[in-house]
């Protein structure tokens, strides 16, 4: 009896373990239907594209994106809901150092690296999405640049 016991509590142990890694790896699954993903770059800003075809908004929520070395959040455009944009600061533009707290409104925190929970490459990106209420990762591969 002891032996099945032991044989049960091992199984259960393994399966939990087992269950708990791959909710944090990448899945195979895309979370929606995607066109082609690509960047357009504006000043001191690099801009991710992300247009959606189908998404099921009750389940999943597209969150942020980790795109050469930095992380940033997904806004839905207002005008094209299918389309969400990153937005990332490339350049480290010129601040405005004053006296006067009021001549330095206008100054831009540089964005901070992030490191991507997974390697990739410089054409690819890690979508950071909710589904259900748990955390998940897709990689987006065959980011092109347009300029």
């Amino acid at each position: 009896m002891k032996h099945i016991y032991l044989i049960f509590s091992s199984i259960l142990i393994f399966s939990f373990f087992t269950n708990c890694g791959g909710n944090k790896g990448l899945q195979d699954r895309a979370p929606a239907k995607f066109q082609a993903v690509y960047t357009t770059t504006e000043n001191s800003r690099l801009n991710l594209h992300i247009p959606v075809t189908v998404i099921q908004d009750s389940r999943i929520s597209l969150d942020s994106v980790y795109f050469r070395g930095m992380k940033s959040a997904l806004v839905q455009n207002e005008e094209l809901p299918n389309k969400y944009v990153a937005e990332f600061n490339i350049k480290d533009s010129e601040m405005v150092m004053s006296s006067d707290p009021r001549e330095e409104y206008g100054n831009k925190a540089p964005q901070k690296p992030e490191k991507s929970p997974f390697d990739i490459e410089s054409d690819e990106a890690i979508l950071v999405f909710s589904q259900n209420n748990q955390k998940k990762y897709y990689k987006l591969s065959d980011i092109t640049d347009w300029n």
